[in-house]
């Protein structure tokens, strides 16, 4: 077990739940998870971590997940650091949840939860913030038996026969209900979406999608190519709502540029699914730029998770140029472009945050060959990086 030095209240807006983050490593490669990017979803959410808890397994315990054992020492953590809520660091059915909570007398939250709760957290457009109740609902439908244990059977003897439907039944009726109300206004939203996607179209005004992995520079990136004030933090998911901007590019047409919301591991696909008709602005653009954080040792890693999540949206098709961001934090790497075999732009090296390379981008945008780039299919091998910043 890893404990944590407190943080105090005084450095916090509010009073932080104190958190015990639980992580385990499953031989299968499947199923793991990074311990520090959960401890930065942690830390995004808002909560206090105070302790971890890790553990090796073959394969997840059907009733605790972790194995009666673990549960035990976890229960144990809980009572001596007077934990509000344990965090575990991957997907739980909801028995097991239900079985945890009981044991440990407190709240637990999933990856797929935590994850939930930071993009309620962040949500701030009308169209957001319904995507987010969406994604919650259809999370929450498979586990209103927790809150409901003590209605879940009809009770005989005198006044307490029922009309015939249960709380929990109730309940799951309304949930219903207001998922059927929010995809019909999503829809209504979506239509207006693709009507200004297809006046742009019709103007001609090609779309440029920033896509890559939470924290890579997305949003800096963003407002340095059009003087926007989008909020840009270092942490994982700091804007969730899409932002569309024209850009003036030297000597070429001006072209809109579309921020989405960043990738993740193993994004919940409810949040894929609810998020559908903004990704859409990355499927129906006609270029991606796949901001890639340079200075990650784990680039790669994080470079497959967005190609997965791409393919799952129906954009893995659209041509993109790869933008190393961050070179400012590496050593001896000046700001270039690589090339493939066939002269076509692989990617592009810069730095938002200073500000170096973004020429070399807007002089890569202004070159571009739309009709030869949606032709072209891109390379699935990528060339080599070059030695001095690899």
């Amino acid at each position: 077990m890893e404990l944590f030095a407190g943080v105090s209240l005084s450095e916090r807006s509010r009073k932080a739940e104190r958190a015990i983050l639980v992580n385990v490593d499953f031989r299968a490669a499947g199923i793991r998870e990074e311990l520090d990017e959960f401890r930065e979803l942690a830390c995004s959410a808002g909560v206090e971590p105070v302790a971890v808890i890790s553990g090796s397994r073959q394969s997840p315990d059907p009733k605790y997940f972790v194995g009666s054992g673990k549960a035990e020492e976890i229960r144990a953590c809980v009572e001596s650091m007077k934990a509000d809520v344990v965090l575990i660091n991957h997907a739980i059915s909801p028995g097991q949840e239900r079985n945890l909570e009981r044991l440990l007398q407190c709240r637990v939250l999933d990856r797929v939860g935590l994850i939930l709760d930071i993009f309620a957290q962040r949500a701030h457009s009308f169209e957001g913030k319904l995507q987010v109740e969406l994604a919650q609902l259809r999370h929450l439908s498979t586990r209103l038996v927790r809150g409901w244990t003590h209605l879940e059977r009809q009770k005989g003897g005198i006044g307490l026969r029922g009309p015939g439907e249960t709380q929990l039944e109730t309940d799951r009726r309304l949930v219903a209900e207001r998922i059927k109300q929010l995809n019909k206004r999503l829809e209504k939203v979506g239509g207006q979406r693709d009507g200004r996607r297809k006046a742009r179209r019709k103007a001609a005004i090609k779309t440029v999608s920033l896509v890559g992995y939470t924290n890579a520079g997305k949003s800096t990136l963003f407002n340095r190519l059009t003087g926007s004030t989008v909020y840009a933090a270092d942490q994982l998911f700091a804007t969730l709502d899409p932002t569309l901007r024209r850009v003036k590019l030297p000597g070429a047409d001006p072209v809109i540029l579309a921020d989405t919301v960043g990738f993740i591991r193993h994004l919940p696909h409810n949040l894929v699914a609810a998020f559908r008709s903004t990704l859409e602005e990355t499927s129906e653009a006609a270029l991606l730029l796949h901001v890639v954080d340079a200075h990650n040792d784990k680039r790669h890693e994080c470079i497959e998770q967005v190609n997965e999540v791409l393919k799952e949206i129906g954009a893995d098709t659209i041509p993109r140029i790869e933008v190393y961001n961050k070179i400012d934090m590496l050593e001896d790497c000046a700001p270039h472009v690589d090339y493939d075999a066939e002269g076509r732009v692989q990617r592009v090296w810069l730095s938002a945050a200073t500000g170096v390379g973004l020429d070399l981008l807007r002089q890569v945008l202004s070159s571009y060959s739309w009709d030869d780039g949606r032709k072209q299919e891109r390379a699935e091998d990528a060339d080599t990086e070059c030695s001095e910043c690899a």
